[in-house]
């Protein structure tokens, strides 16, 4: 089971990728994990992203979509994998439909979470206060400003890729503003249609 989740920052993407780790067995690949990883490692590409990074610089998509690529190829990839916060972008989209094809395999779904924009600032600021309470670190980006610039920068660059999915016959939708649990429940009925 190959699959992209969408929805802009806030929307639950990462929990309901976390279950769908536990329930379904396949790695949630995150860039941002790929990334330090691949130059952790010292791979070939892990070099170029070091360089780049250590420039100060914003890696290119060529070394972002080698490291997914990479990475699609490992043993716990075999029976599929959820791509957590890739693709950002329309050629991002173009560039993992021809990495997957060049391997044979191709996307099963692209579960879209639609949210209330105006609800997803609550839940930013409700996580960075739980997060507070539990003396845990609260992220950088768990404030109204940086979430404001977040959401402008998914509308202007991710939004696109629901038209292009659609497009495609990937696109299914669920109701983000349900509980965890319903959430979890209709991300299972779609994939039990697959």
């Amino acid at each position: 089971m190959r699959l992209i989740l969408l929805g802009p920052p806030g929307a639950g993407k990462g929990t309901q990728a976390e279950r769908l780790v536990e329930t379904h067995n396949i790695p949630q690949l995150s860039t941002g994990d790929m990334l330090r990883a691949a130059v952790a490692a010292g791979t070939e590409v892990g070099k170029r992203a070091k360089a780049v990074m250590d420039a100060g610089e914003l890696v290119s998509d060529d070394i972002v979509n080698a490291i997914v690529s990479e990475r699609i190829d490992q043993p716990d990839c075999e029976r599929g994998f959820i791509l957590d916060g890739y693709p950002r972008t329309l050629v991002q989209a173009d560039a993992v439909e021809a990495m997957l094809a060049g391997k044979d395999m191709k996307l099963d779904s692209v579960i879209e979470l639609v949210v209330d924009d105006k609800a997803l600032v609550g839940r930013i600021i409700k996580r960075a206060e739980e997060a507070a309470a539990a003396g845990k670190p609260v992220r950088k980006d768990d404030n109204a400003e940086v979430f404001d610039e977040r959401l402008r920068e998914y509308y202007k660059k991710t939004a696109p890729l629901t038209g292009y999915y659609y497009a495609k016959g990937n696109l299914r939708t669920v109701d983000g503003m349900a509980s965890i649990d319903a959430v979890t429940e209709e991300i299972e009925r779609v994939l039990s249609g697959l």
